[in-house]
């Protein structure tokens, strides 16, 4: 605590807030000179990034506690191309229910000025307009609200604390049936007593939504229109931001008491749902993030107790999720650990059936594999598993042999590389990929949502192609047959509020638009070695875990994986040293620091019964080696802020 003193008397102004514009200000221009007096959060982020999005969630009890001092500023600084478009981001502070003030930084201009290194970065100013804290990641909520309580009290006895309303003024809601759709699920006529009938995750208005063939006309509806969690009927029943659907089995109805499953994203639960009757239940997930405060802490991230209860199992922002054959489980894209998890729908136990929670591209065992919020999962009829990888714009497949699952990547290279593209794997580039579904010829549709196309995976000659574009960000896709024995499409258009049919052509388009990289900037390195830090001081009222050795561990790793020659690896301690690989001058550095801490006070005995926190920080750095002595020779990166 005494380091963090000395660093709030280190005042260094904040820099002004520069970019295209603003959303949610009434079309106001904001400056820091009209924020002065009050507490300002800076929260850089971009709408691709799940771990942004679990801070928004983690902000909003903080904003509404201190809502007449305390401004959030919503810095959205870019990764894809398509998040630079002013309509795109729009939407994106419409469906994500952000009720702050956004400033649109599309060249990273004010990101740069306030040295942001990762997404998402959380930057505290006080009312005199000096920064205070410097915060990567999620889980700072707790150290967050400690830290604006102080500055209240001192600038309040100050007299430069402005109490009163905010900037803030709230935007007009989408109309029609859907507000930004994320997933559709075909019926089966026995379970919705007609033919032709689709479910929809209505995901900004928190409910599933049965509809006609004609893909608009609501038939039923399950959930309220506000966020919540709650089991019961169709009309009590509360979901939170729903994304992806599956269908049950039917020789596993009965056992599971549900006909649907659903991804219920924002409450990290695996709910149900009783068609006959609209009954939805919790099937799997305790509500609580995974690998932020909870019962992973001082655990493998990866472990799972055999026989645990679904219930009391940690979820981490499921997105989609199907019934694997092979498997015979329900896979779970779980976008927020970078993982596929397992659901046994007859006992009930989860499981981590692949990747390691790293995030990158990394194909092999699936137990070490890595993906990168995964958003997306079907199984194709040969029992193979395709998933939409979506940080890595990449086309991943699982495929069983005697047993053993195992992971490669169609089309991908890795998470900094996206663009427009068709071709083989070296050289065919998707951006952000959310929905997948299988063509009746064995091949696999991609709605490839930040680039508004329908792209084509053909498995036997190993291209991508086009079908279609001019699509409002697709999230998923579906087939249906047409009454002629033909087949088509059904797009689910998330920005436009609608699903949409689509021919399925004889010729495939070739469009090219050339490769892309991300705009921000990479890490100049000296080379030779570098000396990587990651800091960590405790929040105030806990004190590190030391009752069983150092509770501080660095995992770092590269791609290409020979850049580092030495040092890589995982173990304790918050500093490495490593020796880099001279003939290698572009890479990206994968690190992942964690900390585990208890309620106690420094100097002091840690309590019997002391809760104890898990802090966690994933770090992809893309670097460059320069050769000059002037650049980067130690690294330091901070997995917790100055409170």
């Amino acid at each position: 605590m005494a380091e963090n003193a000395a660093a709030r008397q280190t005042k260094v102004r904040a820099s002004e807030l520069v970019g295209r514009g603003w959303l949610n200000t009434g079309d106001k221009q904001l400056s820091l000179e009209s924020l002065r007096g009050k507490i300002v959060i800076l929260d850089f982020w971009t709408f691709c990034c799940m771990n942004c999005l679990h801070v928004l969630d983690e902000l909003r009890p903080l904003e509404e506690e201190f809502s007449d001092v305390l401004v959030t500023v919503g810095v959205h600084s870019p990764k894809f191309e398509h998040e630079a478009d002013p309509v795109a981001l729009a939407a994106a502070v419409d469906r994500y229910d952000i009720t702050h003030p956004v400033l649109d930084d599309p060249n990273l201009d004010t990101w740069n000025a306030y040295t942001a290194r990762a997404w998402p970065t959380l930057v505290v100013v006080d009312p005199e307009g000096y920064i205070v804290a410097h915060l990567s990641g999620e889980g700072h909520v707790k150290g967050l609200t400690s830290l604006v309580r102080e500055l209240v009290d001192e600038h309040e006895a100050k007299g430069t604390l402005h109490r009163g309303d905010g900037p803030y003024v709230p935007r007009p809601k989408p109309q029609g049936t859907f507000a930004f759709p994320g997933k559709a699920l075909a019926l089966p006529e026995d379970l919705a007593g007609r033919a032709g009938t689709y479910l929809v995750t209505d995901t900004a208005r928190h409910r599933l939504v049965q509809v006609e063939g004609d893909l608009e006309t609501p038939l039923a509806t399950f959930g309220g229109t506000e966020k919540g969690y709650a089991d019961g009927d169709a009309a009590t029943a509360r979901f939170n931001e729903p994304q992806g659907l599956a269908l049950v089995p039917a020789d596993l109805r009965e056992t599971l008491g549900a006909d649907v499953l659903i991804a219920d994203s924002v409450n990290h639960r695996i709910r149900g749902l009783r068609l006959a009757d609209g009954t939805v239940t919790t099937l799997a997930g305790s509500g609580i993030q995974r690998l932020i405060d909870g019962d992973t802490a001082r655990t493998d991230p990866n472990f799972i107790a055999e026989g645990a209860d679904p219930l009391t199992v940690a979820l981490s922002s499921p997105w989609d999720l199907v019934y694997s054959r092979e498997a015979a489980a329900f896979l779970i894209a779980m976008a927020g650990t970078h993982q596929i998890f397992s659901f046994d729908p007859v006992t009930g136990q989860l499981t981590v059936f692949a990747g390691t929670g790293a995030e990158g591209l990394k194909d092999g065992a699936a137990a070490d594999s890595w993906f990168a919020q995964s958003s997306g999962i079907i199984e194709a009829r040969d029992g193979s598993i395709w998933v939409a990888d979506s940080e890595t714009s990449a086309l991943r497949q699982i495929t069983f042999e005697n047993g053993a699952a195992t992971v490669s990547s169609a089309v991908g290279i890795g998470l900094f590389d996206f663009g427009f593209v068709d071709g083989t794997r070296e050289d065919a580039r998707m951006q952000h990929c959310l929905g997948l579904t299988e063509l009746p010829d064995g091949s696999i549709a991609i709605a490839d949502t930040y680039n508004g196309a329908i792209r084509r995976f053909d498995p036997a000659t190993g291209t991508l192609g086009t079908l279609d574009r001019g699509f409002a960000e697709p999230s998923d896709l579906l087939v249906e047959e047409t009454e002629d024995g033909g087949a088509r499409l059904i797009v689910v258009e998330a920005n436009a509020h609608q699903l949409v049919r689509v021919a399925i052509p004889e010729a495939m388009q070739h469009v090219d638009e050339g490769a892309s990289q991300v705009t921000r900037k990479s890490t100049q390195l000296t080379g030779g070695t570098l000396d990587f830090t990651a800091r960590f001081s405790a929040p105030t009222g806990q004190k590190l875990d030391t009752r069983w050795g150092d509770p501080t561990q660095l995992k770092i790793s590269s791609t290409p994986e020979n850049f580092i020659l030495e040092g890589a690896g995982t173990s304790q301690g918050l500093t490495r040293h490593l020796v880099l690989n001279p003939e290698i001058t572009e890479a990206v550095l994968h690190i992942t620091a964690r900390a585990a801490a208890c309620d106690g006070e420094p100097g002091g005995e840690i309590p019997d019964h002391a809760a104890c926190h898990l802090y966690q920080q994933d770090w992809g750095l893309p670097v460059i080696v320069t050769g000059d002595a002037a650049d980067e020779a130690h690294l330091v990166l901070d997995l917790r802020g100055v409170n």
